[in-house]
């Protein structure tokens, strides 16, 4: 069973900074093509970064020149940098692995931004 652990959640201030990561089990994790989604109270979960085997990126436009996605496959974790936060990117945040049709979700973690 494939486990997906995210952290690095918490309150942060309107125009700072905050980075996530998420653990992968197992051996394969080179393979997956990692995600980053959100998920705001009352709406639907989005996508907000992804990123290929290969490292190439691919950004939701709310997002786009604030967060980075990045990932150690040595690590077999995935990052992702967010600055210049806002209100709006209130949510929990939810890490993604897919291989193929197969996909693992972790568990989510919250970051709230508010002054």
């Amino acid at each position: 069973q494939v486990q997906l652990v995210e952290s690095g959640g918490g309150l942060v201030e309107p125009g700072g900074s905050q980075s996530l990561s998420c653990v992968v089990s197992g051996s394969i994790f080179r393979s997956y093509v990692m995600a980053w989604y959100r998920q705001a109270p009352g709406k639907q979960r989005e996508l907000v970064a992804r990123i290929t085997s290969g490292g190439s990126t691919n950004y939701a436009d709310s997002v786009r020149g604030r967060f980075t996605i990045s990932r150690d496959n040595a690590k077999n974790t995935v990052y992702l940098q967010m600055n210049s936060l806002k209100p709006e990117d209130t949510a929990v945040y939810y890490c993604k692995a897919s291989l193929g049709a197969r996909y693992y979700w972790g568990q989510g973690t919250r970051v709230t931004v508010s002054s």
